[in-house]
């Protein structure tokens, strides 16, 4: 895939624990933050209760329409984790016990321990390629454009090292932030004009409070860093028309 072709990814968060709110999602900036640097553009997240047929609809959407899918979620040992059946049926595979990840399981535990529940992390879909777990022992798995990973944050980061060879990205996406005393509707038709002036570079603004002061972040993003410097330029160039203040946060 030669660096110029956009290459884009979406994100689905599988769980009931997030849509109550009883848990909150960090999965989707670690992998936003990891896909930027290779190159992949995240253009979409879900986030769907682990209810078969709409785990199944979503990804059969999401698949065709983007480079990669990232799901996470609900590949665990209970009885409500069914993403690896589902993804099963997505590509009219059987749902079997890979071979592979149950002697990786057989050896990590002690033995008696290896016991059903931890069994049925080991049953997925058939011809599935794993995705090693340095930190607990269960793997990931994928198969095609989708790549399936667990819900715990600290365990899904630890395993996207051995991702890093199977993502074929475009250019990096870099970014550069200035942080500002003031208010988005103090700037907004200066930055709009920014923007209309270099429509391929993505200019956001997010309002902060921070350390007791309101203020406005502009994020200026783009493969190419002479065209960040170029809107960082126009940008301070109407900040110090206005008098406004630049801060560090």
């Amino acid at each position: 895939m030669s660096k110029n072709i956009k290459v884009n990814a979406a994100i689905l968060i599988i769980g009931n624990e997030i849509l109550s709110g009883r848990t909150q999602d960090t999965n989707t900036s670690t992998l936003a933050n990891w896909l930027n640097s290779l190159g992949v553009k995240v253009g979409e997240v879900r986030v769907v209760p682990d209810e078969e047929k709409i785990i199944i609809d979503t990804l059969n959407l999401l698949r065709k329409t983007y480079n990669y899918v990232f799901t996470t979620g609900g590949i665990g040992p209970t009885h409500d984790d069914i993403t690896a059946q589902s993804v099963a049926k997505v590509f009219n595979k059987k749902y079997e016990i890979h071979k592979q990840a149950f002697k990786i399981l057989e050896s990590y535990y002690k033995p008696g321990e290896f016991n059903e529940g931890r069994q049925k992390m080991v049953w997925m879909p058939e011809d599935a390629e794993l995705i090693l777990n340095p930190t607990s022992g269960a793997p990931g798995f994928s198969i095609d454009n989708v790549f399936c990973l667990p819900g715990v944050p600290s365990i899904l980061k630890s395993m996207l090292g051995g991702l890093k060879n199977k993502i074929v990205g475009g250019e990096p996406i870099l970014s550069q932030t200035i942080s500002l005393k003031t208010v988005e509707s103090e700037i907004a038709n200066s930055l709009t004009k920014v923007q209309e002036q270099n429509k391929d570079v993505e200019i956001g603004s997010y309002p902060f409070f921070h350390a007791g002061k309101l203020g406005v972040s502009i994020v200026i993003r783009s493969e190419n860093q002479s065209k960040i410097d170029e809107c960082n330029s126009q940008i301070l160039k109407f900040v110090s028309e206005k008098k406004i203040e630049v801060v560090d946060r």
